[in-house]
């Protein structure tokens, strides 16, 4: 079987939620998978660190898909082109979209709707184009995964597709977020925090990470709390970040933020397993993998009460409501004051990530990439 794949999201040095389910999940299907082709298609020069195996035929072919007008004409003429010329019998796109030209099966995966919550923290021509083609995207597709129960309630809600057509495959933490020993715990703190605890935020920083609101609420906790807590920030500014960029520079305790960019997996996985706690105060996620990254370093979290991530985060969080910065902070406070709820949290977080891998993931998207592959026009 040739299996034709939208990987135009594997970029060396900027793996990201999408890019991250694309790069575990495909690793795991070449090797599985000798006997079958697999044709990688990029926008733009690739690492050779994405080509997984022999099995592999990477393509790359413009223009560079980073715009609404560039989408249109990957979609529909590079990428059609390029699933003729090699026959392709099914088509996998971990981004959610597909070539509407084509008439090889696709199999898509959705990771969420927040343009439809949220469009406005979207670039308007971005915005547009998602919430006027990913319904179309979705309905031509003749299997869809995604990554929660409640991503595929909306999907369901949102665009009426039969249910029967959605499948679950969670997302799962780097083998790398592990639990860290005192001494390396102790190590970590001195490195960045100067030795002292601290909460964290890990994510692109843009208005659905709610950045602001968590500065807000940490600046609450600090007013209300003698404490020498820190708050680690670590990810890139993404689009909309001035009023992130205004609070950085003038906000009270100031000098209590650390602000550490995008960091690579081993850097993020030894800061993340410093932690005290992870604080993940988004207003929207189609699954959140920040929240199993710390657990699997038995970090315990505070989380949104919303879409997804209560279900991603079970009993080993405290759930806060991300529109009140108050909130957050009384969270915060309650983990900083009760280090005895804090070292439970932290226990059962280390059994909650059991249940996510990337294995199982990678199971069920191959179940759906042969289901798809049976249904040709």
């Amino acid at each position: 079987m040739k299996i034709a794949v939208n990987t135009r999201l594997l970029l060396k040095g900027k793996l990201e939620g999408i890019g991250w389910f694309a790069y575990q999940t495909l690793k795991l299907l070449v090797q599985r998978h000798p006997e079958h082709e697999f044709i990688f298609i990029f926008d733009r020069p690739y690492d050779e660190s994405f080509i997984f195996g022999d099995n592999v035929t990477p393509v790359v072919i413009g223009p560079p898909a980073r715009h609404p007008v560039l989408f249109y004409l990957w979609l529909d003429w590079s990428v059609a082109f390029v699933l003729r010329k090699y026959k392709a019998d099914v088509f996998l796109s971990p981004d959610g979209f597909t070539s509407l030209s084509s008439k090889v099966p696709a199999c898509l995966v959705i990771h969420d709707l927040a343009f439809e919550h949220y469009p406005e923290h979207l670039k308007k021509s971005h915005s547009i184009y998602f919430r006027k083609f990913t319904p179309l995207f979705a309905r031509k597709a003749k299997r869809i995964v995604t990554v929660s129960e409640f991503s595929k309630q909306d999907i369901i809600r949102h665009y009426q597709i039969p249910a029967e057509k959605i499948a679950v495959s969670n997302n799962a933490a780097h083998k790398e977020y592990v639990p860290l020993a005192w001494e390396e715990r102790e190590k970590v703190k001195q490195e960045f925090t100067g030795g002292c605890e601290y909460f964290i935020f890990a994510g692109a920083l843009h208005p659905r990470k709610n950045v602001v609101n968590l500065l807000k609420a940490f600046i609450r906790f600090k007013k209300r709390n003698r404490s020498n807590m820190k708050l680690v920030i670590v990810g890139r500014m993404a689009w909309n970040y001035k009023e992130v960029q205004e609070m950085k520079n003038e906000m009270p305790f100031k000098e209590e933020v650390v602000w550490l960019g995008y960091l690579d997996v081993n850097s993020l996985a030894r800061v993340m397993g410093g932690a005290y706690a992870l604080v993940y105060a988004s207003l929207f996620e189609g699954f959140g993998i920040p929240i199993i990254e710390a657990y699997q370093c038995g970090v315990p979290a505070i989380v949104s009460h919303t879409s997804s991530m209560p279900e991603v985060a079970g009993d080993a969080a405290l759930i806060a409501d991300p529109t009140d910065y108050q909130d957050i902070a009384e969270k915060m406070s309650t983990l900083y004051k009760n280090e005895m709820l804090r070292n439970q949290l932290a226990e059962k977080a280390l059994t909650a990530t059991q249940r996510y891998t990337w294995e199982h993931a990678a199971d069920i998207l191959w179940e759906n990439i042969l289901l798809a592959a049976q249904q040709k026009n």
